[in-house]
């Protein structure tokens, strides 16, 4: 699991709260840990899932990190949202979901507009970092609704 990078991104973003589960680690905007869970807007996965082998995760040291970016952004990077995949499927894009170091849709989270890259080296990093600012400021205004609003989170 890339904890520098965890621990980077909770140091510099305000609010995130890091929560580990499933041999995945979401971070989660909680300011004041205000919301029973907060709004999840970036994870980081180093094991595939019983509904998502599609990025081959038991390769050694490989790890994917999962962005939800805005839907203009998603489009702008991968062309327009798929349809949500049936249950322990991929969504239908034409890319290669194994590929390392490539920002691609996210296999199955594709369709809520989630994006994915497999083991970023420092230079994919910093060009995906920006992308990982959009998902925490979207995730504050997020919060903000809920707050308002006085509901539950839920995340991916």
């Amino acid at each position: 699991m890339p904890q520098a990078i965890i621990d980077e991104l909770c140091a510099a973003l305000d609010g995130v709260v890091p929560k580990s589960t499933w041999g995945e680690a979401a971070l989660f905007y909680n300011l004041g840990r205000a919301l029973p869970n907060g709004v999840n807007f970036c994870t980081f996965k180093a094991r595939d899932g019983e509904n998502d082998r599609s990025s081959a995760l038991t390769r050694e040291g490989v790890f994917r990190v999962s962005i939800g970016i805005s839907p203009g952004t998603y489009v702008q990077r991968s062309g327009p949202r798929p349809a949500r995949p049936a249950k322990g499927g991929a969504v239908n894009t034409g890319h290669d979901f194994a590929a390392l170091d490539a920002l691609t849709p996210h296999p199955v989270y594709a369709w809520m507009g989630w994006v994915q890259i497999l083991s970023p080296t420092a230079s994919a990093y910093a060009e995906t970092r920006p992308l990982i600012e959009e998902a925490h400021r979207l995730a504050v205004a997020k919060f903000a609704a809920r707050r308002r609003l006085g509901t539950r989170s839920k995340a991916p």
